[in-house]
């Protein structure tokens, strides 16, 4: 599924993978900050992909709108207001039979399908390397993504600085 990759950007999305680690939420918040002074509306999903596979789970959808108000004073609140999960991988998604066996299906073209529906433009996926690899099935997909490296153990080595650049 190809994307115009020069397309106007209007509203984006954020998800947070993988088990919790310092700073989610200070990602949130500068995303959705910058986001907005951008124009942009924003919004999280729920429990990394979770939200986008199954809303019917949640209250008022897989996704929460990411407004100044709902960002404000999180940053000192540890995990992360999204939720995570390092369960459920999309790509090798469990699906229980009617025998009881388990089977796995990849379930990346109704995350894409999902966020098209939506008229998500872009996504900013925050996770390890498991997030990191479902991202790139996704990007190649036609999913306009930024990846956030995030671990809480030493598989990144440190840097003086991160660019991120989305156009």
């Amino acid at each position: 599924m190809a994307t115009n990759q020069n397309m106007q950007i209007k509203k984006i999305a954020i998800s947070t993978g993988g088990g919790d680690a310092p700073g989610l939420n200070a990602v949130i918040r500068a995303t959705a900050l910058s986001a907005i002074m951008r124009g942009w509306e924003v919004y999280g999903v729920r429990d990394g992909f979770h939200g986008i596979l199954t809303p019917e789970e949640y209250p008022n959808g897989g996704f929460i709108p990411l407004t100044r108000e709902r960002v404000s004073g999180i940053t000192h609140l540890g995990g992360t207001i999204l939720g995570t999960s390092n369960r459920n991988n999309p790509l090798k998604y469990p699906i229980i039979q009617a025998d009881g066996s388990v089977e796995e299906v990849d379930r990346s073209d109704e995350i894409v399908r999902g966020f098209r529906l939506h008229h998500i433009d872009a996504l900013i996926t925050v996770g390890g390397d498991g997030s990191l690899a479902i991202a790139s099935v996704l990007s190649k997909k036609g999913l306009r993504l930024i990846s956030v490296p995030k671990t809480i153990e030493t598989l990144i080595k440190p840097t003086s600085h991160l660019v991120l650049i989305l156009r």
